[in-house]
């Protein structure tokens, strides 16, 4: 992190009520990953108080602690530390964020967007790799808190900065968008997650829009013209770039092939075509790289020098990760889960020609009043493309109302699917697993990997 002490006082309007330690190398708000010379920046949130952990943070090495609370003697302490007072510790962290982000002044990419968000800043990333040094947004490192550490990671080596910003209500990502100042904001749809706070997409399609809030002229905003909610952005003060599957957009694709591993397609700008073969599986990940190849347009970097970044993707774990076991195959697709995105993996567990196709489905979380419908419309969505459904937890009589079909396995947890899982694998089956962050899925692909067939 390349800032001064003074700098970071500034940013902060905090003040020095212990003087010692000047030197920093980075921040860290969690005691269990202290190391040497940190900045221990104490969150008070809601779920515990940071402040009560600063001796902790100087026992373990930090050099200078940020705090909102002083409850810590300050005469136990040995001369050496820092201790440094805001009015607000999330706050100071938002703002030494937002300044350390113009004093770098390099470009930023912001992506929003229902679902597809991870999967697009990958895709970013890669595309631009071979002629730009890219950080990317580790993670689910996409919040209130998440985004500002990510910004002080970055250093003047970096060229491009990707950066994803979720939300779960409205003023959310307006915050993340004045800390970062996107140079290009992505927003890839608009779905049903988070409709349980926002009650209605055209809120959801509000608080997305929040990313432009700071654009002027300078700006462009990219998005995915096949969503309709998206279609309803007008031209502003900024350039619109629109992507899609027809000739009416900005970047489009066409003679797409679906493979169970990879994708191929071409891409056509104005009268330049291009073809690309992309290390991903699935129709939708066409359109999230669609939403990339523009992003990549706009900072000049060639169909070739894309290319060739592609081959530096770096997928997120636990998105649509194929693992090949000696006799049968998964699809760990573990990290969210939304109705649009299930549909999404089905289609993949779908394209698959061999072998028995088994979909393990949990519960898509915040979707409130819709949660019914969702699951049920998914497990109907699901009828004739797989050859064995298993519903897990909450609404897994919703899928099965929706399958209609024989061939579902219902259980009330993920436990007792795993103490019956080696009755229902078989050899060269291909199963997908996919449920919402919080089911902790990845235990079920856990247990899979030890099956022994």
């Amino acid at each position: 992190m390349e800032l001064s002490l003074n700098e970071v006082l500034e940013a902060t309007a905090g003040k020095v009520i212990v003087e010692g330690k000047k030197d920093f190398n980075k921040i860290c708000i969690d005691t269990r990953k202290i190391e040497a010379n940190n900045i221990y920046l104490a969150i008070n949130g809601e779920r515990f108080n940071g402040n009560k952990f600063v001796m902790d943070a100087f026992r373990k090495g930090a050099s200078i602690a940020i705090v909102d609370e002083v409850l810590f003697d300050i005469e136990e302490l040995k001369g050496s530390e820092t201790v440094i007072k805001v009015e607000n510790s999330e706050k100071a962290l938002l703002d030494l964020a937002s300044f350390y982000r113009k004093k770098l002044g390099l470009k930023v990419v912001g992506v929003t967007g229902s679902c597809g968000k991870t999967s697009t800043k990958d895709l970013i990333a890669a595309f631009l790799s071979h002629k730009y040094k890219v950080f990317k947004t580790k993670g689910n490192f996409n919040n209130q808190i998440g985004l500002p550490l990510m910004i002080l990671e970055l250093d003047s080596s970096y060229d491009v900065a990707v950066l994803e910003m979720g939300m779960s209500n409205l003023g959310e990502i307006d915050v993340l968008a004045n800390c970062a100042r996107p140079d290009i904001a992505v927003i890839t749809n608009i779905g049903l997650s988070h409709i349980e706070n926002l009650k209605t997409q055209d809120n959801i399609l509000k608080a997305k829009s929040e990313i432009f809030n700071y654009f002027d002229e300078s700006n462009t905003l990219i998005i995915n013209g096949e969503d309709n909610y998206l279609l309803k952005i007008k031209n502003k003060c900024f350039e619109i770039l629109r992507i899609g599957y027809n000739h009416e957009y900005d970047v489009y694709a066409f003679n797409i092939i679906l493979k169970e591993d990879k994708t191929s397609f071409t891409v056509k700008v104005k009268e330049e075509k291009f073809n690309f073969e992309i290390p991903m599986a699935g129709k939708h990940n066409v359109l999230n790289s669609m939403l990339a190849i523009a992003v990549a347009m706009k900072l000049n970097v060639s169909f070739s020098e894309m290319e060739k970044g592609i081959k530096n993707l770096e997928a997120t774990s636990m998105r649509l990760q194929v693992i090949k076991k000696e006799n049968f195959t998964i699809i760990n697709d573990c990290y969210n889960a939304s109705p649009d995105s299930m549909k999404s993996s089905i289609d993949v567990l779908n394209s698959y020609k061999d072998g028995r196709k088994i979909a393990i489905l949990g519960t898509m979380n915040e979707l409130g009043d819709e949660s019914i419908n969702a699951h049920t419309d998914v497990g109907y969505y699901a009828k004739e493309k797989v050859d064995l459904l298993i519903a897990i937890g909450e609404y897994k009589d919703c899928y099965k109302k929706g399958y209609t079909l024989d061939n579902i396995i219902t259980f009330e947890n993920k436990e007792d699917f795993i103490s019956n899982l080696n009755k229902i694998i078989e050899k060269n089956d291909v199963i997908l697993v996919k449920a919402s962050r919080g089911m902790k899925f990845e235990e079920i692909v856990s247990s899979l990997e030890e099956v022994q067939i």
